[in-house]
Formats: structure tokens, C-alpha cells, sequence
């Protein structure tokens, strides 16, 4: 997946905020790919017979970021936001599912170092998500690190810019919030 031009980006943003009423379009044209492949990623971590598509994620995580985009500062920013956003869309989603069925709760999970993804028997969001929250509660930067690197798709580097500390930091970080949701999890690997 080749990654949109960042100053192309920032320029398109520039004109968002300017009030050019086709520049959020021409926005969400250059940068659907990326957020495709970041869904297709996603929705590939889901339990087995997720009903969600990658487009539909796309397309809804997109509902959502569109009224904010004015608020976005450049192309490392946005995929934050956006995987926020789809971040959001997949909770509700899994939510509604498990209201439907409660069978499976407990999925084992396994932090992959290399590709910053969940691997496993299926990802159950919402206890990904409650386990999220803890840690947050616990140090809100570990939760952003955490969320920027398995539902964004951020590398450390990325990561690092949008919190605005170093590459060692998010390391650090990665590594320590990795083990914590190992052992919330319920997964000793």
C-alpha cells in the first residue's frame, strides 16, 4: 500500500480548513487506500464470521472523522484520529454482536513486536477495548501508544511524532503496555 504524499496531505488539510468545499472529498480520495488497508487489517484480526466489512469500516470510521477533519493537523495526525475513529466504529460493532450472541468470550491474543498487530484466535475488541481503559486509567500515554500502534497501524517513528516524545519513549512504552495487556488479557506468552 504506497503512502499518500505527506505534503500533499497537509496541503489538502490547509484547504479543508479554508472552507473549500471539495477538498474533504479529494482528502478522503487520496488517503481511502491507506484506511482501507488499515481496516482490512483490522476486520482480518475479528473473531471468525465478523460481519463487518473493511469498506464498511472505512466508510464508517469516515462519518465520523468528516465533521473534525478541520481539526487535523497533517497525515501522522489523521491516521491517529482515524483509528480512533474506527476504533469506535469496531466497539459498537462488537458490542451489538455480543449482545446478540455470548458464546466465545475468552479469545487468546497474542502482541506481535514485529508488526505491532493482534494475532490470535480472533481479537475480541471490546475486552481489548476495557482492557484500553484500565491501562489509560493507569498512564494515558501507555493506552495512546497502544492504540496508535495496533489500530492505526503507526510505527514507533509515527507514533513518537504524534505524542511529541522520542523514539526511545514509545519503545518503552510499547514494550511496557505489551506486557500489561498480556497479563490483563490473560495471556502469559
Amino acid at each position: 500500500m504506497k503512502a499518500a504524499c505527506p505534503r500533499t496531505v497537509t496541503r489538502l488539510l490547509d484547504r479543508v480548513r479554508s472552507g473549500e468545499k471539495d477538498a474533504a472529498a479529494s482528502l478522503a480520495e487520496i488517503l481511502y487506500t491507506e484506511l482501507r488497508g488499515i481496516a482490512g487489517a483490522l476486520v482480518a484480526k475479528e473473531r471468525k464470521g465478523h460481519t463487518l466489512q473493511p469498506t464498511a469500516l472505512v466508510h464508517e470510521a469516515w462519518l465520523r472523522l468528516a465533521p473534525h477533519v478541520d481539526q487535523v493537523r497533517d497525515r501522522i495526525h489523521f491516521f491517529a484520529i482515524a483509528s480512533q475513529a474506527m476504533r469506535r466504529v469496531l466497539i459498537d460493532h462488537a458490542r451489538s454482536h455480543r449482545r446478540l450472541k455470548r458464546a466465545d468470550r475468552h479469545k487468546q491474543v497474542e502482541l506481535d513486536d514485529s508488526l505491532g498487530w493482534v494475532r490470535g484466535d480472533g481479537l475480541d475488541l471490546v475486552d481489548l477495548n476495557d482492557s484500553l481503559d484500565r491501562l489509560a486509567n493507569l498512564n494515558a500515554r501507555h493506552a495512546q501508544v497502544v492504540e496508535l500502534r495496533i489500530l492505526g497501524g503507526l510505527t514507533i517513528a509515527e507514533s513518537a511524532e504524534v505524542l511529541g516524545v522520542s523514539h526511545t519513549t514509545i519503545e518503552n512504552d510499547w514494550f511496557t503496555a505489551k506486557a500489561w495487556l498480556r497479563t490483563e488479557m490473560g495471556h502469559a506468552g
